[in-house]
């Protein structure tokens, strides 16, 4: 290990056995000017070069220690408080809309200001309302419903995961394209959002462009399919490890409003209900058949994805979850939803016809089959495919046409429903995925899923539906587009409605006027006899009305809860609503009148303009106010940011390394100092002379300076510098390596006095390897967190992944030195034994997870390789562990060099083993390329003389490498780039804690494991014949670490300025914050290894660098 900074101008704390310590100062970077380095001694022998810092040091170690601890502290405290600043979490409203008397009218009287409750008894005496006391519906064709009628008698949710729009459009001919076109001169449509519909004689069906907010992941679009409310991005967390809501949720209401308040007038089409029904009643008073009723709910059933359990645990009466995270398992969760939906199918209310007395009067009461109302099935097929092989895949094509006959069979049966039943069928996906199989994020690909809708042939009666005539031309292009555009959330409204359901309280979604049907006032009533289609227009304005009262009604009362919402906007909402709500009361007006003058013309009475222009507004309203709830829950803590990045900045002028003299002197000098007089041309000054030399250096440096400024500054304030930050690294890297190069080359006349470190020989070439690993690791090596059995890339290949292990294991005896040969035993087992067992049971894995053979999976000798490498872990880290006591203890000299060093680097080795075994074989082929592009780092860091680096060049190129290696690994700083395959090398059973820690290490562990590396060598000492010489390459070298922590630090609060700066900008959720995320997490690993740094490694180097030091300083 090398030195540390020396203490103040006291030598009592660092004097050990009447000697004193003393450092060297590196004056000007080549070593040749021993006079001037001499000065920098003052006469007790300490270096007063640092004497100026900010934070001086202590007399006593710990108090220094303490010091230099502050700054990271600080800095963690300043990226604590803005991460809680800027990721606010919505503040959840744990109240439930009510299905109570009266509870729409009251609604309404409430938030749209109806004085006059005629006006509210004239909409439940025309069937527009239905919250009245259901005893007083005893003579009415009116149906039941908590709000308006119930529209529907049954609904099956039928989700695919990832099921992107043109999936559905392009790649389900049976199912979804059958229905849409049905021949070449069919009756379909293009509406202009580019749904399609079309209407066929038996059903009608309609696909939508349907919109996901971000972030796209499963968990957070099924809280806003639920609940209709937007989690916020920091809820992203929920979706690794099983989250609950606590907001009111059409799912929670279905479970918990009284039967007869939602129930369809007419029953006795329900063959598993009415049987029961009519024998209760025949012997039974009307009190008795009414409670009959009530425990005669239909219930709900569940299949697929166990997101949906986590979530609604208690809710669905019959439920089949199945395990979702393991995105290799292609069939288990789609097998097990094939195999229960005929029978949950079979029992859907309305699906089979009315059964005969005779027949009912021969059924088995006991062998009753359950009857459902609603059945969600969940569909995970297609998504896994995509985060395995990618959408563009064979495998694809096959798990499409899996769903697409699923589809058909599906929407075959509601198509054969009697035709007084009324089912709907929502075909839909989460979200989409982007053209690699991923999503999370916010582009095209991933917010852009679809929606199916078929409805059975009774429930459009006189094909009234997709023609409601409320489309939004009466107020222009704008409100036009307000009503072709549909969001995930604008469902939540249409299924509360259609089921008879109260809309949940916390929904800001808008209702899709398209997608409600007019109430059907008689099962048995016919169709002659049945509502015209002009009546539908007050329904679905009623129906509108009532979303914009609940949606006020939620803003209304968070704003008193919270201050998120800003008053002037609600203040302009509530302009919106009342002029809403003052032309629907007008319309309401004429309605009374035009039914007192014309009773019997009802098409004449109830389709006005003004109804339409009441749902426009009421439309409009409800767009705004999604907008608004846009806006505010990404409302950011504006105080709070200001004062993390108040305390990042502090903390970060503290951290800057030139406020050492020694560092400051040797940068003003290389930069500042006047150029030769022959520098004018760069021919000249390819020689090998002083004056080539100070020019290429100061290349060096101001291309460093400049590099680094713009990746770690300048780059987190674009999104595209953001998305192409893969090759600008590569770029950035191999300038520097070739200017390092050229010095090394042009300079090579005077290389007599240069040498490199006494384990190795001169070689001019060694920056071009830096750079030529990291273009072969981009352009040869793909697959990173694919399946092996993907034989689209050549790193998968049994003879390429074969032969780097090979040479991975080589390359660790080589250059590990003698403990890592058979020779050096723990227990009897030699070390090397270790790899080479995790190496053969890893490549067995590999083989056997390439058989196309279901049955190999390969997690026996991955288990194996797993535990090959924890114990070889646990084995270096406990020698380590006793050797850094023994030197704290003891003050053993060399404690941090020699076989110290080695242990610490089969330690690392190790951990790049467990890297390799949770990233997939391509990492094999990487992780030699990164293994030697390492070593030649570190014989860069030994270069001296006029090889010599500077530190901030040589932290450049370390964190441009190290970070490098984090994108050759496929992986990006967006969700969408998860390997979640990390989680399932070894099983198929997903387990949060050993998932969490794959994912975690598949992730950033070439991070740590590229810092470790950094530490371990920049802390090492070395020792020459000239030991003033070594001293301050020691010295130059303990820098490149403190300009590597500096550039994270940089990093970081640019970050935090950049997206404070870019928190309204339209790709803040899609790349700004989860670029911001990464480079947290970044920084908190750097952190630690700081941390460890001043506790550990310079603790030891306090200990024992005044006996070592003094052995060789002349005072």
């Amino acid at each position: 290990m090398t030195m540390t900074e020396p203490s103040s101008s006291s030598s009592s704390t660092h004097r050990r056995n009447g000697a004193t310590f003393a450092n060297a100062d590196n004056s000007d970077g080549n070593g040749s000017d021993d006079t001037q380095r001499q000065n920098h001694y003052n006469d007790n022998g300490t270096s007063s070069s640092d004497s100026t810092s900010p934070i001086s040091h202590s007399n006593n170690s710990f108090q220094h220690q303490l010091l230099r601890t502050i700054p990271l502290l600080l800095l963690f405290l300043g990226l604590t408080i803005f991460t809680q600043s800027f990721f606010l979490s919505r503040t959840a409203v744990d109240v439930r809309s009510s299905c109570d008397v009266n509870s729409a009218g009251n609604l309404l009287a409430n938030a749209l200001g109806f004085d006059d409750m005629e006006d509210v008894a004239y909409l439940r005496q025309m069937g527009w309302l239905s919250d009245g006391d259901s005893n007083n519906y005893s003579n009415s064709n009116t149906n039941y419903g908590c709000w308006v009628p119930r529209r529907v008698d049954s609904m099956a949710i039928l989700v695919v995961d990832a099921l992107r729009f043109d999936f559905a459009r392009d790649h389900l001919p049976l199912s979804v394209g059958s229905r849409l076109f049905t021949d070449a001169m069919g009756d379909s449509s293009k509406s202009k959002d580019g749904s399609s519909s079309s209407k066929k004689e038996k059903g009608l069906s309609k696909l939508y462009r349907f919109m996901a907010d971000p972030p796209t992941v499963t968990m957070q679009r099924l809280k806003g399919l639920t609940t209709g409310g937007l989690p916020t991005f920091a809820d992203i967390t929920g979706s690794f490890g099983g989250a609950s809501i606590h907001e009111d949720s059409w799912v929670e209401q279905l479970k918990d409003v009284p039967w007869d308040r939602r129930r369809i007038r007419q029953q006795l089409h329900y063959s598993t209900l009415s049987s029961q029904m009519e024998e209760a009643g025949a012997n039974a008073k009307d009190g008795s058949v009414r409670l009959l009723q009530v425990s005669a709910r239909p219930q709900l059933a569940f299949v697929g994805d166990d997101t949906w359990f986590d979530l609604f645990p208690n809710q669905f009466d019959d439920c089949h979850p199945f395990p979702s995270f393991n995105t290799r398992d292609l069939d288990t969760v789609d097998n097990g939803c094939l195999l229960h939906l005929p029978r949950l199918l079979d029992g859907l209310v309305g699906l089979k016809p009315e059964m005969k007395k005779e027949e009912r009067e021969n059924t088995n009461s006991t062998t009753t089959k359950p009857s459902y109302e609603l059945i969600v099935a969940h569909f995970l097929g297609v998504d896994h495919v995509g985060h395995t092989y990618g959408p563009n895949n064979p495998y694809m094509e096959r798990k499409l046409h899996q769903m697409d006959g699923m589809l058909s069979d599906t929407l075959d049966a509601i198509d054969n429903a009697p035709p007084q039943s009324c089912i709907v069928a929502l075909v839909l996906g989460d979200h989409g995925m982007t053209e690699d199989g991923n999503h999370g994020g916010g582009t095209s690909d991933e917010i852009n899923a679809g929606l199916f809708v078929h409805f059975s042939p009774g429930c459009h009666y006189h094909d009234d539906m997709g023609n409601s005539g409320v489309n939004g031309d009466e107020f222009g292009a704008h409100s036009a587009r307000v009503f072709d555009a549909i969001h995930q959330i604008d469902l939540v409204p249409t299924i509360s409605l259609l089921m008879g359901l109260p809309i949940p309280y916390a929904n800001i979604g808008g209702l899709v006027p398209d997608l409600l049907p007019s109430p059907r006032s008689n099962h048995h009533a016919s169709i002659e006899s049945s509502p015209p289609a002009s009546s539908s227009t007050p329904h679905i304005a009623t129906a509108l009305a009532l979303n914009a009262a609940q949606v006020w009604n939620y803003l209304y009362t968070y704003s008193k809860r919270s201050r998120d919402l800003p008053k002037d906007k609600m203040r302009e909402l509530k302009e919106v609503l009342d002029s809403a709500s003052s032309v629907y009361r007008d319309a309401i007006s004429q309605s009374k009148q035009h039914t007192k003058l014309a009773a019997d013309d009802v098409k004449d009475s109830h389709d006005s303009t003004a109804y339409r222009q009441a749902s426009v507004l009421f439309k409009l309203f409800l767009a705004e106010s999604t907008d608004l709830g846009r806006q505010v829950w990404t409302q950011f803590n504006e105080g709070g940011m200001k004062i993390g990045i108040g305390i990042l900045i502090a903390a970060w002028i503290t951290t800057i390394p030139l406020w050492r003299r020694s560092i400051r002197n040797v940068l003003v000098r290389e930069i500042f100092s006047p150029m030769p007089r022959n520098s004018g041309s760069i021919k000249e000054n390819m020689k090998g002379n002083e004056d080539g030399l100070m020019f290429f250096r100061r290349m060096e440096l101001m291309t460093s300076t400049i590099f680094m400024i713009f990746y770690c500054g300048v780059l987190t304030f674009g999104n595209s510098y953001i998305d192409h930050e893969r090759e600008i690294i590569t770029f950035f890297l191999s300038v520097l390596c070739l200017l390092v190069f050229f010095r090394w080359y042009f300079t090579a006349s005077s290389s007599a006095q240069s040498s490199l470190s006494s384990d190795g020989s001169s070689s001019r070439y060694l920056p071009l390897v830096v750079a030529l690993c990291s273009r072969a690791n981009d352009l040869l090596v793909t697959g990173h967190g694919m399946d092996p059995s993907i034989r689209l890339h050549a790193a998968h290949l049994p003879i390429l992944f074969l032969l780097s292990l090979v040479v991975l294991m080589i390359l660790r005896i080589k250059w590990l030195g003698p403990s890592s040969s058979i020779m050096t035993t723990v227990g009897g087992v030699g070390s090397a034994s270790i790899e080479i067992i995790a190496v053969v049971s890893l490549a067995c894995s590999w083989w056997d997870k390439r058989a196309m053979e279901h049955s190999r999976t390969g997690f026996l000798t991955a288990r194996i390789a797993m535990m090959a490498v924890f114990f070889g872990i646990f084995q270096s880290t406990r020698s380590l562990y006793r050797q850094w006591r023994l030197s704290i203890q003891y003050g053993l000299k060399d404690v941090d060099g020699g076989s110290n060093i080695q242990n610490t680097q089969v330690l690392l080795f190790r951990l790049m083993l467990f890297l390799v075994i949770v990233t997939g074989p391509s990492a094999a082929s990487s992780a030699v390329l990164i293994l030697i592009q390492c070593a030649t780092l570190r014989q860069l860091m030994d270069a001296s003389g006029t090889r010599q680096l500077s530190a901030p060049t040589l932290a450049a190129i370390w964190r441009l490498a190290i970070r490098h290696a984090f994108f050759a690994t496929n992986h990006h700083c967006s969700f969408n780039h998860l390997q979640f395959s990390a989680a399932f090398v070894a099983t198929n059973i997903f387990q949060f804690h050993i998932a969490g820690m794959s994912l975690f290490m598949n992730t950033f562990g070439w991070e740590m494991l590229g810092s470790c590396l950094l530490l371990v060598y920049s802390r090492s000492r070395r020792s020459n014949n000239n030991w003033r010489e070594s001293s301050l390459q020691n010295r130059s070298n303990n820098d490149v670490w403190d300009w590597f922590l500096f550039f994270q630090w940089t990093e970081i609060l640019a970050s935090c300025v950049s997206v404070r700066m870019m928190k309204r900008h339209l790709m803040v959720w899609a790349i700004f914050a989860p670029r911001f995320m990464f480079a947290a997490i970044f920084s908190v690993l750097a952190l630690c290894f700081g941390v460890v740094n001043v506790w550990t490694v310079e603790r030891i180097a306090s200990s024992d660098a005044t006996s070592t030091i003094a052995q060789n300083v002349q005072i």
